[in-house]
């Protein structure tokens, strides 16, 4: 049987890295202006996210501006939006069933090796859920980069990885670490130290009276 200790580290890690995904997706920093060329503003920050666009002034205000219409948005960042949710509703559902199987909780019955199964099962999910938000998060990289070297995109227009980013794929990283430890709680048959052919006793010496 898996070490519970084992499945509450690999829960505590999956929760963690859902709480990433939650604040990564939130965040207006997704992408952030990069300061190339010869025409350097420093008065004004402008930074994307996946639901809103914000401009930071050097006197410390912020502006921000949600998006107005989803259909004007670029593939990439509606991709980017739906498998971010999608990751975050399938791992706290893996949470969930893992919490089920877990050796530390009452749920799922008494017996070990079905709840190891659940718990494993859990795992499953929760990297399913981890690797939707790395797809996200790589996807919404590869436009990025791909707009930076663009010859044609004006420089002024140009943007670099924003933190968001960052801190969602540390929240993926995590989910991934800790739904492998929950996925390693696969029931495995226990050896039997017995032999399963009869043993031969000596003849008790009452046979021969």
């Amino acid at each position: 049987m898996a070490n519970s200790g084992l499945q509450i580290l690999g829960f505590a890690l999956a929760l963690l890295g859902v709480i990433g995904l939650i604040i990564g997706t939130i965040l207006p920093q997704w992408k952030m202006s990069a300061y190339v060329g010869d025409n350097i503003i420093t008065a004004v920050a402008m930074y994307e996210g996946l639901w809103m666009s914000c401009a930071f002034q050097s006197t410390g205000q912020i502006q921000c501006k949600v998006y107005d219409s989803i259909l004007q948005l670029n593939s990439a960042l509606q991709a980017t939006r739906a498998l971010m949710i999608v990751s975050i509703i399938v791992t706290v559902a893996g949470l969930g069933v893992a919490v089920m199987g877990m050796k530390c909780t009452n749920c799922g019955g008494d017996d070990k090796t079905r709840k190891s199964r659940i718990a494993m099962t859990g795992g499953i999910i929760i990297l399913i859920g981890a690797l939707c938000s790395i797809v996200a998060c790589s996807w919404y990289a590869h436009d990025i980069i791909t707009a930076f070297y663009n010859p044609f995109t004006p420089v002024n227009t140009k943007y670099e990885f924003g933190s968001a980013i960052f801190i969602a794929w540390a929240g993926a990283f995590l989910a991934v670490v800790g739904g492998g430890m929950l996925a390693a709680s696969c029931p495995r048959g226990k050896p039997s130290s017995s032999p399963k052919y009869p043993i031969s006793r000596p003849p008790s010496s009452k046979e021969y009276v």
